[in-house]
């Protein structure tokens, strides 16, 4: 299971919430129709973006303390510069 944020500007109204789900688009889709059909969602005027289209972005959220791998790397200085010609 992953942790998703899913951000949705539609017909002059906004909503940001976050679900959890597996990662395939199938369980995706379903979880967002899931939440959308149970009414949790609380939707905010917003009259910043065009009434007549709707935008859907996600994002997966990840925990640092549970990665494998580090976030940022230490790079050493390199000791050669290199031209172009």
């Amino acid at each position: 299971m992953k942790t998703f944020r899913i951000k949705i500007r539609a017909y002059g109204y906004f909503c940001d919430f976050t679900l959890e789900c597996e990662d395939s688009s199938k369980a995706l889709e379903d979880a967002i129709v899931d939440k959308l059909g149970k009414n949790d969602i609380v939707w905010e005027d917003s009259n910043f973006y065009n009434t007549s289209k709707i935008w859907l972005t996600y994002e997966e959220l990840s925990d640092a303390n549970t990665r494998s791998i580090p976030l940022q790397t230490e790079e050493g200085s390199r000791t050669t510069v290199g031209a172009a010609l």
